[in-house]
């Protein structure tokens, strides 16, 4: 059985593609036992918990992404910790900094709402989904001086820094998430990372519908399907079989996500 711990159901491009209905059915019938849909922004974080609610074997997780933050207003993070109270709500997430385009939302308000939803997953007792673009050294530096809020630990979603950066990570107590970059041969520093971290804290994903993973490379939409690619490749790089990783990684999720559901 797999898990894809990050897909975006609620992406508007499904509509196109059957619609969610087949997405989650064909993730089912390729033997993916749970989905966690992300969260952007108040309004999808709600969409997300209806998806929930519709389907067994979806979670789902609610904050403002980064990059999402010209959406944001004040009152949203109270209406985002209610949806945080959901039997079906395993983290606050995405959140983050993203500094990869320079009309992103500004990066003193990335870092403020960074740290305040950080503050909020303490507060209810639930581990974070991080997302970090070419902001490496400033998302460690606030984790670590936040570390105290960190106690239901968290992923570093689609990670993709160097080997060596994922050690400052793992000293937190974070996990990794790995998705379709992690089948592409031209992505050295996510194979390596892949190779230096325990497999403890390894976790699949889709990140749907981006990042398609080999042999799709280049189709769009991506689905929560084709994890099994996904988890194919983590085997291989790990040196174990496809059967021993899928266990490890439900292991570590069911760890992370799901012990108090």
């Amino acid at each position: 059985m797999y898990i894809d711990v990050h897909c975006h159901l609620t992406d508007p491009e499904y509509d196109n593609f059957d619609g969610v209905a087949a997405v989650v059915r064909r993730a089912e019938e390729a033997g993916v036992e749970r989905m966690i849909c992300s969260g952007c922004s108040l309004d999808s974080s709600i969409v997300a918990a209806r998806i929930a609610e519709t389907y067994e074997s979806v979670y789902f997780c609610v904050g403002f992404h980064p990059c999402e933050l010209d959406k944001y207003k004040e009152g949203d993070l109270d209406r985002i910790a209610a949806l945080c109270s959901h039997e079906k709500c395993v983290a606050v997430g995405e959140i983050g900094l993203d500094y990869h385009y320079e009309n992103n939302p500004s990066k003193e308000l990335q870092r403020e709402l960074f740290v305040r939803q950080l503050e909020l997953a303490d507060r209810v007792g639930l581990p974070v989904v991080l997302h970090s673009r070419d902001a490496a050294q400033e998302t460690a530096e606030i984790l670590e001086a936040n570390a105290h809020l960190l106690k239901r630990g968290g992923v570093m979603h689609c990670y993709s820094y160097s080997a060596e950066m994922s050690d400052r990570f793992a000293a937190l107590g974070l996990s990794f998430s790995f998705g379709g970059t992690s089948t592409f041969k031209n992505a050295r520093k996510v194979l390596e990372s892949v190779r230096r971290i325990p497999a403890p804290l390894i976790l699949s994903e889709t990140d749907c519908p981006y990042l398609t993973p080999e042999p799709y490379r280049g189709v769009f939409p991506n689905e929560p399907c084709r994890v099994v690619h996904v988890v194919e490749k983590l085997a291989e790089l790990k040196g174990t079989t496809s059967e021993q990783m899928q266990k490890q990684i439900l292991e570590n999720a069911e760890r992370l996500f799901f012990k108090l559901h």
